[in-house]
């Protein structure tokens, strides 16, 4: 338990385990996990989001194979074992380079294999990095005495930054297959192995040899290895909730909704309790400020360029349903971008139905939803008009105002240059650019609303006005209206008590602008409306 009163030390990009206990860093028992790993010496995978604490998990797990009993004092593990002979430790990071090129991934396998070398042995250097591997697997074991512990740290980032350069990618598979096979062919000499990574790679691919890996990404004893539960926040950090209370004149009370709103959600399996972004709490707490500090860190470009690939439609993306085995097996080359928004971190599990064995994934809290869509809107509206700050705060005025027509001038400038590519339809990149656009401006926006008579093409609610607008393109902005008026898409907001406001619109794709004035009509009453056009 810390202290109210301590100076407490927040642990912000501290990977090392060593650092964290030994220069006083605040550090979240997650030990008794590292006894449930090493009991069972098996083959692992675990598959987190970046800035998870996957790094720090295996600094852990090699702290304990090094026999660092001092490290452990006062933790969970010290009182579940007295195994604390070493082992050597063969501890792999591949989160050192971009991997732009062929050579890349080698000399990376090299500057590791060179060091383990230097301790055990270099007879087999001018042979392939796998033989070196197996070759310094077995001389490490017969020189200590003791079975080797392999540790990888994101293994998966060489494949992830050739996802858009398919010969690039097979040539790293092909490497990384023959490498990582080791874990198999050479189990007398392997104590325990652990792989993390953000994505999962199906087996037909790297794993494809390895049959003794098991996945732990989705056990639910395993579900918060990584991360901060609720119990755990209120145990490490409360006096950094009470210190950014007083720095922001807030309550404890409302710091912490703060907290639970922007940065909990997150959930692992079917039974995982709450998960906090560690990352963003650390930096919260270090800083003495909230705000979206994970996506700072940077979001992984392949998910847009697999969201691009297959022209998906942004606002299915959450909340949506998925097929249980799909999320699971899934590897990161599936052409849909469901499970690995989801590997990555952007979507969570928030349902599971047993009866139909489905998961229902949404945005897990506020700031990975609201930085998502801002990542996003680059690819999807014209960049230098969506960096002016005062066109952004004048539409959000206009919105809030109910001014129909100044809005979509607005939003016409907008999304004048929205690159949808020759494999989308131009109706779909439009929606995803308008759906963006109203979402990051902090508005209620639903596509697509089913009704009893059709489809809504937009749904917008502020807290005075309800905004229905259908689209066309390449027609007319009078036969949007047209299909708004036959359908009566206002019925079921009629006794809303708010005014609705009808907008029909047409986008021409060859001047990628409004062919025509915008058709707007408002509904006054709201039990009997008459339509009023302006």
């Amino acid at each position: 338990m810390v202290k109210e009163n301590m100076q407490i030390k927040y642990p912000v990009g501290v990977q090392s385990f060593e650092k964290l206990r030994t220069e006083g860093f605040v550090y979240v028992d997650k030990t008794k996990y590292i006894y449930d790993l090493i009991r069972d010496d098996g083959y692992y995978f675990l598959s987190r989001p970046r800035r998870f604490g996957k790094s720090l998990l295996l600094s852990t797990l090699e702290a304990y194979f090094q026999g660092r009993r001092d490290l452990f004092e006062g933790l969970a593990i010290d009182s579940l074992t007295d195994d604390w002979d070493p082992h050597p430790v063969l501890h792999l990071d591949l989160n050192n380079r971009q991997y732009k090129d062929e050579g890349s991934l080698e000399a990376e396998l090299n500057a590791h294999l060179e060091v383990w070398e230097e301790m055990y042995g270099d007879e087999k250097k001018d042979r392939a990095p796998e033989e070196r591997f197996a070759y310094i697997i077995r001389r490490a074991c017969e020189k200590t005495g003791k079975k080797v512990v392999i540790l990888v740290d994101e293994y998966d980032k060489p494949l992830l930054n050739a996802i858009d350069r398919p010969e690039l990618a097979e040539s790293y598979r092909s490497l990384l297959k023959a490498f990582y096979s080791n874990l198999k062919t050479m189990d007398g000499y392997i104590k325990m192995g652990l792989l993390t990574g953000v994505a999962r790679f199906s087996k037909v691919s790297i794993f494809s040899d390895l049959n003794n890996l098991r996945d732990i990404s989705f056990t639910r004893e395993y579900s918060a290895i990584c991360g901060v539960t609720s119990e755990e926040l209120f145990e490490y950090f409360r006096p950094g909730i009470l210190s950014v209370a007083r720095e922001t004149d807030s309550s404890f009370e409302e710091v912490l909704e703060e907290l639970r709103v922007n940065y909990d959600g997150y959930h692992f399996s079917t039974k995982s309790p709450d998960i906090y972004n560690p990352f963003s709490l650390l930096y919260s707490f270090a800083n003495k400020e909230l705000g979206y500090h994970w996506a700072d860190t940077g979001t992984p470009g392949f998910l847009v360029k697999l969201m691009q690939r297959e022209d998906w439609d942004i606002s299915a993306l959450a909340p949506c349903e998925i097929d249980k085995n799909e999320l699971e097996k899934a590897g990161v080359m599936t052409r849909n971008p469901i499970p690995v928004l989801y590997q990555a971190g952007y979507l969570t599990i928030k349902d599971y139905d047993p009866d139909f064995q489905t998961y229902t994934l949404d945005y897990p809290n506020r700031e990975v939803r609201q930085s998502f869509l801002k990542f996003l809107v680059p690819y999807y509206l014209y960049p230098e008009e969506i960096q002016r700050p005062f066109s952004i705060k004048s539409f959000i005025q206009e919105v809030r105002a109910g001014d129909a027509a100044g809005f979509m001038r607005r939003m016409e400038t907008l999304i004048a240059g929205v690159p949808y590519s020759e494999k989308g339809s131009a109706e779909g990149h439009f929606q995803n650019a308008v759906y963006l656009l109203f979402n990051l401006m902090g508005f209620y926006c639903k596509m697509e609303e089913r009704t009893s008579t059709g489809r809504i093409d937009i749904r917008l609610e502020t807290d005075r006005y309800i905004f229905i607008m259908e689209f066309k393109i390449d027609s007319t902005a009078q036969a949007a209206m047209e299909q708004i008026e036959a359908r009566k898409y206002w019925l079921p907001d009629r006794l809303s008590g708010k005014e609705i406001i009808l907008i029909g619109a047409n986008f021409d794709t060859k001047t990628r602008r409004l062919s025509d004035d915008p058709v707007i009509k408002r509904m006054k009453e709201s039990d009997n409306p008459n339509l009023i056009a302006e």
